[in-house]
């Protein structure tokens, strides 16, 4: 078979970005923080600001040269630092409001750095507490409401469960009451802060998606890492497709997946190369916009589902997942981040369309992140949803994340005021979705126990 690219194929990726608005939603710098480490907090500070501005310096005008020379939009530059509990530790002794003041401070400072390079978002303001917490994890989470109150592209992520050391019960029980405090504390009062704050297992240390990327600490210096998006270009491919059957239909998937990751990467290769840094990965995620014709949901109806969250979802988003790795594997150098479908409910206008229809509520996308990219994410709740149900939802979605081995994340988004049924606007990328209900009863006296789950008996394959 010959190795060359016929015009029908450069006719069909010119199609996909002019007429299908394929888009890259993200090219992430990951940056090592460690330098600038130290026990001074204006020198911590200063030196991290500095590692922001030194080595983003170019980001923006390598991204828009990469994408004016191949007509591709990239939608966000983003930054990513290594988890700043590790780089605060020498300046934290001990869990207190002063520790907590200087940890905002510097969450200040690298958002006026970010903005200073034009970076949309900054992600590494959080901790990896799967296996335990010191002293400098605990502030630095319980310095987060107030770090998002007071920034803008700063976001936070902390992981708190994988697959080989099983789930911290602790830190799940202190992040369901940081997600509470960070929804009252939102400057606008929608709590759109915690937007910007996600709770992991398993996470990817080359996640270019935010609330949960981080620069990885066995990662070099600077690395580039890029997120492809795309759900218009797979919609339109499985409209054209016709009644095929589904193994026909998940060829058609994989090779326009493969298509869209040869874009990612491509773009990735040229951004690295203009800033003389190390490309990463491709997440082939299939990230979704809150706008007509870019929703998975919409996306899994063509395929031919009748509602997203009736009967045979699951079965659809798998194959449309599957089709997507395969597809995409076979296309990237690296493949990393989460790579799948995406399902955040305010960010896909379909999903958030079925939501308030009612097909969509809590149990449902749980159940749909054993087969997704992501998690239960971006998912407005009341207001008033007790930090201890919040809790349990999140190791609901964690012990999902650790029986699977897959990445996964809860965002959670207590809007004050509001009951189910409510519509609530996030703005922008995070778009708009309806107010779940949810139960008032959790798992409040099993997640008080504390401790660690164990790791399940799959950890010790090896």
């Amino acid at each position: 078979m010959s190795s060359r690219i016929s015009i029908d194929e450069i006719l069909e990726t010119v199609d996909m970005i002019v007429y299908r608005h394929l888009n890259i939603r993200a090219v992430t710098l990951g940056l090592n923080a460690l330098p600038a480490a130290s026990s001074d907090p204006g020198a911590l500070r200063r030196g991290v600001a500095r590692i922001i501005r030194e080595g983003a310096s170019r980001l923006a005008d390598a991204v828009s040269e990469v994408s004016e020379k191949y007509g591709v939009e990239i939608v966000n530059r983003r930054v990513a630092l290594t988890p700043l509990s590790l780089v605060a530790s020498p300046m934290i002794s001990s869990v207190g409001p002063r520790s907590r003041e200087e940890l905002v401070a510097l969450a200040q400072d690298i958002d006026d750095a970010a903005a200073d390079v034009g970076v949309d978002l900054v992600g590494g303001y959080g901790s990896l507490v799967q296996k335990g917490e010191s002293s400098a994890d605990v502030a630095l989470e319980e310095s987060i409401p107030e770090a998002l109150a007071a920034t803008k592209r700063v976001c936070a992520a902390v992981n708190v469960a994988d697959s080989r050391s099983g789930i911290n019960v602790d830190a799940v029980l202190r992040m369901g009451r940081v997600i509470f405090r960070a929804a009252q504390l939102s400057p606008g009062g929608r709590g759109e802060s915690c937007a910007r704050l996600m709770v992991l297992a398993n996470a990817p240390d080359d996640n270019p998606f935010m609330a949960g990327g981080f620069h990885g600490v066995g990662t070099g210096d600077a690395v580039v890492n890029v997120g492809i998006s795309g759900p218009a270009v797979l919609l339109a491919a499985v409209k054209s497709a016709g009644e095929v059957d589904v193994t026909g239909l998940a060829e058609t998937l994989k090779r326009v997946a493969f298509k869209i990751t040869r874009v990612g990467e491509l773009v990735g290769r040229e951004v690295a190369s203009k800033l003389g840094v190390q490309f990463g990965a491709v997440d082939i995620s299939l990230a979704p916009a809150p706008v007509e014709g870019e929703s998975v949901a919409e996306v899994l109806e063509a395929m031919g589902v009748d509602a997203v969250g009736s009967p045979g979802t699951l079965g659809a988003l798998m194959l449309l997942t599957d089709s997507l790795k395969k597809g995409g594997a076979m296309a990237a150098s690296r493949v990393g981040g989460f790579s799948g479908a995406m399902t955040p409910l305010s960010e896909d206008l379909g999903m958030a369309r079925r939501a308030a229809e009612g097909h969509l509520g809590i149990w449902a996308l749980l159940a749909m992140s054993a087969v997704s990219a992501t998690g239960t994410d971006m998912v407005p709740v009341p207001g008033d949803t007790p930090p201890e149900v919040l809790s349990s939802i999140i190791l609901d979605q964690m012990a999902i994340g650790v029986a699977t081995g897959k990445p996964v994340g809860v965002r959670l988004l207590p809007v004050p005021g509001a009951k189910p049924g409510d519509v609530v606007d996030f703005g922008g990328l995070f778009g708009s979705g309806v107010v779940l209900p949810v139960p008032r009863l959790g798992a409040a006296r099993l997640i008080s126990r504390g401790g660690r789950f164990p790791p399940p008996v799959s950890s010790l394959r090896g």
